[in-house]
């Protein structure tokens, strides 16, 4: 059974930073990818960032490209989404995913496994 812890989440003033962790047991990486998405109330859940677990390729949505940076801890089964310049429109409930095969997708259909999600909200 696949389990995940994720943390990092929080209230933080707009232009702040977080750095979200996900730790994934049950789950091997040899190949596959990590997602990052985020829903907010009434909104879609919509991919943030993502990397394939093997050659560290990755994504970024346009809205966060230069401000967050996601990466992954081979050794401790673990990925990583550090989050700067945050604004009111990053407020959302954000979840880490699993793909077991192949790259990184942009959808969330493509993601096996699910993390219980944490909480960003940006005050301004």
């Amino acid at each position: 059974q696949v389990r995940f812890v994720e943390s990092g989440g929080g209230l933080v003033q707009a232009g702040g930073s977080l750095r979200l962790s996900c730790a994934v047991s049950g789950h091997t990486f040899s190949n596959g990818a990590m997602g990052w998405f985020r829903q907010a109330p009434g909104q879609e859940r919509e991919i943030v960032a993502a990397i394939n677990w093997s050659d560290g390729g990755t994504y970024y949505a346009d809205s966060v490209k230069g401000r967050f940076t996601i990466s992954r801890d081979n050794s401790k089964n673990t990925g990583y989404l550090q989050m700067t310049g945050l604004e009111p429109d990053d407020t959302a409930n954000y979840y880490c995913a699993v793909r077991p095969w192949r790259s990184y997708t942009t959808s969330a259909d493509d993601y096996l496994h699910w993390g219980q999600g944490t909480q960003v909200t940006v005050s301004s």
